[in-house]
């Protein structure tokens, strides 16, 4: 087994969690801690800070932790070894608007670091709104926590999405910029913490090959999709400011779409990495004006039956304004204008209260002449098809065509798979090596300033044209489906259809 070399090791330091007692930091982020404590890869010395309005104790922060550890943890939760687990957390209450809070924080974090014998590096992780970044931003200037030297360090982790559009987006930038450098800021995007989705790199580039028939010479086109069962339940107000653009096209499907079209790397260091990352972006052919109707299509879930549940239609969900115009589903074709990609389309495409949960990477590759075994034009061969499974069923599929048992030369197409999990067993959950590798300060598998802002500069104008030439309905397709019509037109119109799930 080949192993890749990680330069950096995780340093002793504090986490401070802001919204610590919210939905992300107890699903999410408090049990990737606690797996990254139980698989001892944590720092030797370490704390976690959580902050926020609700006025919890230590105990009471503890209690949360236990029980997000209980419900929602990758491992189960060790009475003999949680103790020395939770006896590293601690909360200070404080509202962000509240420069006291601030210094509230770093008195504790003295405190802390000096009953520990922690070094001064702290990460600041902001698990609160976009609206609400600039105001802590400020609020740890103000208070001296943003500053590093020789000897210590502060970073601060920004969660997705940043902004609503490139205006917005910038102005956060700019905020951040005037308090850390760009070295100490990590704007993470979880699905690149995916195992499934650093694999990609693997098997592009560590394998002879793929790499030589990556291009528009042997590629017909590339799907991407993100299917998700759930309505937007109880994130619906959120919905109603963001929707499936923002959601997910903006931050997840295009970073994928980077991965996938991305030119290989001359070393793995995150600079060069998140070069050419971002160089994809910056090769998008613009959709704008009139073209969004050609190229984009938009809709809303109707009532329906999703997971053999009753799903109402998004405008009679709680929170949503009736005559709402905010799209739940989203298909899009683009291209990468550059040599590589020249005229090969990549469909894009993801939703909300959908037939099923899906993350998943299709390559078609181009038919095979007509002539041998595909010489009748009204059967011709299925193209070879490499699918990259990204959740839940991770693996890897490839479409080949095979002779069929017997006396004719018949042929059929069969699949052959290798699936992660049977092969590995079970994976780490991306926010677990996320936060290991902001500890370590690696900053591969995070989106640098430019990056951002060359997305939000490719989704704005789709938005503008939206709001310019968009209806007073949307299209709506059933809970439970696979998506409008107007989807599978979008495709099939170019004679080709969307990949079975």
């Amino acid at each position: 087994m080949s192993e890749i070399s990680h330069p950096l090791q995780p340093q002793p330091c504090t986490i401070v969690i802001f919204g610590g007692s919210g939905d992300l930091s107890r699903r999410k982020l408090l049990p990737a801690l606690y797996n990254l404590f139980l698989d001892g890869v944590l720092p030797d010395n370490y704390a976690v800070v959580g902050t926020g309005r609700t006025p919890l104790s230590d105990d009471d922060f503890r209690k949360v932790a236990r029980e997000g550890v209980t419900k929602y943890s990758r491992q189960p939760l060790k009475d003999s070894v949680w103790p020395d687990f939770e006896r590293r957390l601690f909360f200070v209450p404080g509202a962000l608007n509240q420069p006291q809070s601030y210094l509230d924080i770093r008195a504790r974090l003295i405190d802390i670091e000096t009953k520990f014998n922690l070094p001064a590096n702290r990460i600041f992780y902001l698990a609160i709104p976009p609206t609400a970044i600039i105001t802590a931003i400020e609020g740890l200037w103000k208070a001296g926590l943003a500053a590093s030297d020789a000897k210590t360090f502060s970073r601060v982790i920004i969660e997705k999405p940043i902004g609503r559009d490139l205006e917005s987006a910038r102005e956060i930038n700019e905020a951040v910029a005037r308090v850390f450098d760009e070295s100490q800021v990590f704007r993470i995007d979880h699905y690149l913490g995916k195992e499934t989705v650093q694999n990609l790199l693997v098997i592009r580039f560590a394998n002879g090959i793929f790499e030589p028939i990556w291009n528009y010479k042997n590629i017909d086109h590339v799907q991407i999709t993100v299917s998700e069962a759930e309505g937007v339940g109880s994130r619906a107000s959120y919905y109603e400011e963001a929707g499936a653009l923002r959601d997910m096209v903006q931050n997840h499907l295009l970073q994928l779409l980077c991965l996938i079209a991305m030119e290989p790397p001359y070393s793995l260091e995150p600079t060069v990495v998140r070069d050419v990352r971002r160089d994809v972006l910056r090769c998008l052919r613009p959709i704008a004006g009139k073209d969004v109707s050609k190229y984009t299509v938009r809709a809303q879930y109707s009532s329906g039956v999703g997971q053999g549940v009753e799903v109402p239609g998004y405008r009679r969900e709680q929170d949503v304004k009736p005559d709402s115009t905010v799209e739940t589903y989203v298909a899009i074709k683009l291209f990468v204008e550059n040599w590589r990609w020249s005229g090969v389309p990549f469909y894009l495409r993801t939703g909300k209260a959908l037939a099923k949960r899906a993350s998943e990477v299709v390559v078609y590759f181009k038919e095979v002449p007509q002539i041998l075994f595909n010489t009748d034009p009204e059967n011709p061969l299925a193209p070879n098809v490499l699918s990259l499974k990204i959740q839940p069923d991770e693996g890897i599929s490839l479409r080949v065509i095979s002779k069929v048992p017997g006396t004719k030369a018949k042929t059929n197409p069969v699949e052959m798979h290798f699936r992660y999990g049977e092969a590995f067993g079970p994976s780490p959950e991306a926010y677990e090596r996320l936060l290991l590798d902001v500890m370590a300060g690696d900053a591969s598998l995070f989106m640098r300033r430019d990056a951002v802002e060359a997305s939000w500069a490719w989704i704005t104008p789709i938005l503008e044209g939206w709001r310019q030439y968009g209806t007073k309905w949307l299209p709506e397709y059933p809970a439970g489906s696979m998506g409008p019509i107007e989807a599978e037109r979008l495709i099939q119109s170019d004679g080709r259809n969307w990949h079975n799930l």
